[in-house]
């Protein structure tokens, strides 16, 4: 009994190529009409060229980033340099969140000075609802036909 090798899922790509442009600097005009990149992605490469030859524009790197559509470094930065950071757009959003929940419940703005913590249990119920019961028995259905396949693969193994 010989066992074939693993192969393990390739990883997709996390650069620019996965937005639909290249993976590598592009270092003349004259190559941007032979790439393989949506029309879309192609105008802005030419955009990139282009504005990098004016005056306002040229301490931006367009040209040696126009691969990257212009955008000098990894999507989720985390560098001041740039607006805003990822733990900045959380943060915003959690602190909304409470500020919702807090008006929905009607409880008093947090005061800085103390901590107050407000837990609750309610019983939501028991059993399935609203279809749920089809969609276990499919689940049961497909776990016992894959264990009976397996079961049958183990025999003929031996």
């Amino acid at each position: 009994m010989s066992e074939s090798p693993r192969t393990w899922p390739s990883t997709p790509p996390r650069g620019a190529e996965s937005a639909g442009t290249v993976e590598r600097p592009i270092r003349h005009a004259g190559e941007i009409a032979s790439l393989k990149v949506s029309e879309h992605a192609r105008r802005m490469i030419y955009t990139c060229f282009s504005l990098a030859e004016l005056q306002p524009y040229r301490t931006l790197l367009l040209r040696q980033w126009a691969h990257m559509l212009g955008y000098c470094g990894h999507f989720s930065t985390k560098s001041r340099h740039y607006s805003i950071r990822l733990g900045d757009l959380r943060q915003a959003r959690a602190d909304f969140r409470a500020e919702q929940a807090r008006l929905i419940t009607d409880t008093p703005p947090p005061d800085p000075e103390r901590t107050v913590t407000v837990g609750e249990w309610h019983y939501a119920g028991s059993g399935h609802r609203h279809g749920e019961a089809f969609w276990a028995e499919v689940a049961r259905q497909r776990i016992a036909t894959a264990r009976k396949i397996a079961r049958e693969q183990a025999g003929e193994d031996r």
